[in-house]
């Protein structure tokens, strides 16, 4: 039997963080370690806590400690990796989290199973995304060739097969689908992305 994965929660909203805990605990090799309501809680969860968790759910936009700031500090202090859990799809928001240092980014319309694959996916070293956010990230790549702080797609250096693997997670495949559809490993495409 597989161990469990330790995750954790951090939202502002109790009636949300009661309705994923109990989402997530429906799955099979799951363990809520603890919940927070703003990234100050998490952190001092996490001081208190004998065993860490391996993914915590974010929320961005909290009091006291935002889930910005909160992914900044876990992941520079502790290595765990953060998923962003939010209703935030601009641009900016999600700039930010990934410099800050985030696993992935959903939003909270996102079903059960697809957060549930999201955390398995963060845990195999994938980097997890709502396929409209997939696709804001690839656009925001390729506007970036406008912007002088940013590389431009050359100093990407992908190729055609990488581009391909790209555009079939911004069309919202899982990595087994588009390992099926490539015909090459699920530890592959986690490998590209």
């Amino acid at each position: 039997m597989n161990k469990a994965i330790r995750i954790a929660i951090v939202d502002d909203s109790s009636s949300l963080l009661a309705q994923l805990r109990q989402n997530l605990e429906a799955f099979d090799g799951v363990e809520i370690l603890f919940v927070a309501g703003n990234g100050l809680e998490a952190w001092q969860q996490l001081e208190k806590q004998p065993v860490l968790p391996e993914v915590i759910l974010m929320d961005i936009e909290m009091p006291v400690m935002d889930g910005i700031e909160a992914t900044r500090i876990i992941t520079a202090a502790t290595g765990i990796k953060v998923l962003m859990l939010t209703v935030f799809d601009t641009n900016e928001k999600i700039f930010e989290a990934i410099k800050a240092g985030a696993a992935g980014y959903l939003l909270k319309d996102s079903k059960p199973h697809k957060i549930m694959t999201a955390i398995e996916d963060v845990m195999a070293g994938g980097a997890a995304m709502s396929p409209d956010i997939a696709w804001k990230t690839l656009h925001l790549l390729r506007k970036a060739t406008h912007q002088e702080t940013m590389p431009t797609p050359g100093d990407y250096d992908l190729s055609a097969r990488e581009t391909e693997l790209l555009q079939l997670l911004v069309e919202g495949n899982t990595y087994q689908q588009i390992a099926d559809r490539m015909f090459i490993s699920h530890g592959t495409v986690r490998k590209h992305v």
